[in-house]
Parts: C-alpha cells; structure tokens; sequence
C-alpha cells in the first residue's frame, strides 16, 4: 500500500557570504519565494515551512500557487533531493518523479547505455532494465539512433528517451512537474496514452501545476502555497474539504 507523510516539515538553503541588507540576499527570497531566516548565524532562505500532509492509494493531490511559492521544492523534498530542516517525512511504496524527466541523462553515452544509467537511478534491477530494453526502444522511435551518443540528439528526441524510460516501470507513487507534453504530435499521442495508463495504476500522484482547469480534472485535492507554507486548501467541486 502507498503512503506518504510529511509531518511540520521546513526546508531551507542556507546564503552564505550575504550581507544582511545585501541586494542579492532581498533577490534571492524574491526569486524563490521563501522567507529570509538566520540559523546560527547564517542567512537562510526558508523555502518550506510547516508542511504536514497525509496521502494513501487513491490520492491525486494537485499544488498550486505563485511563481516561487514552494511547489517545486515540495516535490523535490518528496522525492529525497531534499531532506527536512525540521519535521520528519516517511514513505511507503516505489516512486518515480517526472519533475525533470532528463535529469541524470549522459550525454556521452548511447541511448542503450542511458537506459541502464536512468534505471539505476530509479533504483532498478539490471534484469529488470534488459527486460525492458526492447519495450522502451519500440516505444521511443529513435532506432538506430539508440546505438548513438545522446549529445548527437535534437532535445526533442531526448525528450522522448527520457520519457520512454520513465514511464516503463508502473510507479506506486508518482510526482509530476507540470503535464508532459512530448516529442512530436504522433508521439504526442502516444505519449498521453502512455501517461494515462500510468496514473490509472498509481496508488498515489502529486502534480504541481499553474493549470487550475489541469489540476482540478485530474487531483481529487488540491493544496496552495505560499511562500513556502500552506495557505489554503482548494478542492475540486467534487471533493468535499479535508479535515
């Protein structure tokens, strides 16, 4: 069974070398919408403060809010890229993050080779990844291109590497960065089809998104930050208010 739990989780970078009146340390809370703190001395950014959240199989929790209100680094704080200043944070269940599906992609390595590079990254068995070689080859397109280093491809075609890796392993929980949209329009399709199959099989998603009309077809809640903290639950007109 999925599970995922924040409990009073704050989360904060520290800005060494600003001054306390410096302009770069009044545009660094503005661009990541945190709030200026000092921890023993140091200038600190916190970006999360106060986050407590439960989910089980079956939520779909959508995160809204301003330009550097917190939802990236919430993703990125379930994900494990970021442990908790404060407050504690506890999983259950496999996950997979679509918030930067290229990241960890070498760009010296063939498309075959970066198969095996992202699904060690995601924790995978080697068998598991050649078994899926094949699969994820068919559903790319990309050929003999495979055979190739990936910094002889157009973005698009390691947009489209990067998906077909991502999305060939069912997650148990799920994490999204706004909604993919990739490759070309026959890929497109493809791709949402794709997509569509995964998250009717995942226990649990949390999509992070400026879309009110995306979030509010596919999450069952929806919660707002602002400058790091929760402000406000928003929930879709057939969900009731959570307690």
């Amino acid at each position: 069974m999925a599970l995922v739990e924040l409990v009073d989780v704050a989360v904060s970078f520290p800005l060494y070398g600003l001054g306390a009146h410096s302009l770069k340390r009044r545009l660094a809370a503005a661009a990541t919408g945190g709030r200026i703190g000092t921890h023993t001395g140091v200038t600190v950014i916190e970006a999360l403060r106060n986050i407590s959240l439960k989910l089980r199989d079956g939520d779909r929790l959508g995160i809204v809010g301003h330009n550097g209100s917190g939802k990236s680094t919430l993703l990125r704080t379930l994900a494990g890229v970021y442990p908790p200043d404060k407050g504690s944070y506890s999983r259950q269940g496999a996950l997979s993050s679509f918030i930067d599906p290229t990241l960890g992609i070498e760009v010296d390595a063939t498309g075959y080779e970066n198969m095996y590079i992202l699904g060690l990254l995601r924790g995978l068995r080697t068998h598991t990844i050649r078994a899926s070689m094949r699969q994820i080859a068919e559903f790319s397109g990309l050929g003999d291109y495979l055979e190739m280093p990936v910094r002889t491809y157009s973005t698009g075609m390691i947009m489209r590497l990067a998906f077909s890796i991502a999305t060939s392993s069912q997650p148990e929980i799920l994490l999204m960065d706004e909604w993919l949209a990739v490759g070309d329009a026959e890929f497109q399709q493809r791709a949402e089809a794709r997509l569509q199959e995964v998250l009717a099989n995942t226990g649990i998603l949390v999509l992070a998104s400026h879309s009110a009309e995306l979030v509010n077809r596919e999450c069952t809640s929806i919660v707002e930050l602002s400058h790091g903290e929760i402000a406000r639950w928003i929930l879709p007109s057939r969900a009731s208010s959570p307690t």
